[in-house]
């Protein structure tokens, strides 16, 4: 069996299997998201940092070793030399740009749930109401140690492997790293973490989504590791990017609109943005590879 393949397997086979364990051992039989107590979901969420602990086993079984950065290392160096620093710029800034882009087309579909006076009803106050992404964005920054938990895990062993036994093919490798990253979140999705509990097709339907977006903001998170050459600019994107940093959010009142159809809205606007920034990323991706390629 080829090495990679071979680690890749240990490495999936321990973060599922701990994952999935963990769902039947910390939650209530019959529980939802919804339903639990704050409490709970912060117990619960500590499957974060399953990925990190998969990847630490896993060299440590297969006997890998631990360098922290360069090649075949487990991407935790940080630098900011030859402009790496624009990576971490954009792990702060592009979530709350895709995130306006989202809302925006989502009141295009469900134009009766805008209600400029909605942050009213949260207790926002009027003066902070255009700072709060900024808010949003420092407490994802300062938080990024939950998106290390999974980055480290994905980003910092799975996608290596990926791309090494697709011999550098990036499609391909994205593709299934997402769908693999997507099914990992099946045991969040049956309980309703992230569409609820009452769509038509669930959870069948839920997962799929969830696959689909893997695949898209696993496009940015890898190209930015990639770039960056540390898991850090990614795990500060994807910390970011769970506080829904968004101003136009702020102004919907999803009680004014059929619940299937804002959860529809919300979700495509969110992929459709996301996608958006995707195909730019690939298209930068191509071109590098091809200017590197007439170089040599």
């Amino acid at each position: 069996m080829n090495k990679d393949l071979k680690r890749l397997l240990i490495y999936l086979a321990l973060s599922f299997g701990m994952t999935f364990l963990w769902f039947l051992i910390a939650i209530p039989r019959g529980e939802t998201w919804n339903s639990m107590g704050t409490e709970l979901q912060s117990f619960v969420s500590l499957v974060m940092m399953f990925p990190v602990i998969a990847h630490v086993l896993t060299r440590w079984i297969t006997k890998e070793g631990f360098k922290i950065s360069g090649e075949n290392s487990m991407r935790l160096g940080i630098s900011f030399k030859n402009k790496k620093w624009i990576f971490y710029l954009i792990a702060l800034i592009l979530p709350w740009i895709y995130f306006e882009m989202a809302y925006a087309f989502s009141l295009l579909f469900i134009k009766e749930a805008f209600d400029p006076k909605a942050y009213e009803v949260m207790g926002i106050s009027k003066e902070i109401l255009f700072i709060l992404p900024l808010d949003f964005i420092v407490l994802g920054a300062i938080g990024c140690f939950a998106g290390f938990g999974e980055e480290a895990g994905w980003r910092g062993y799975m996608m290596p492997k990926l791309f090494s036994l697709f011999k550098g093919k990036k499609i391909p490798a994205l593709i299934i790293g997402g769908i693999i990253w997507g099914l990992w979140h099946a045991p969040l999705t049956c309980i309703g973490h992230n569409f609820g509990t009452e769509y038509p097709g669930f959870p069948f339907l839920g997962i799929l989504a969830m696959c689909l977006f893997c695949i898209l903001i696993g496009i940015i998170l890898t190209f930015i590791t990639e770039l960056s050459g540390s898991i850090w600019p990614a795990a500060i994107l994807h910390a970011v990017n769970n506080t829904n940093p968004s101003i136009l959010k702020i102004m919907m009142n999803p009680s004014k609109a059929d619940p299937v159809k804002e959860l529809i809205a919300t979700w495509g606007g969110l992929m459709i943005s996301i996608a958006v920034f995707a195909v730019i990323i690939l298209i930068i991706w191509y071109n590098r590879n091809g200017a590197k390629r007439s170089a040599v």
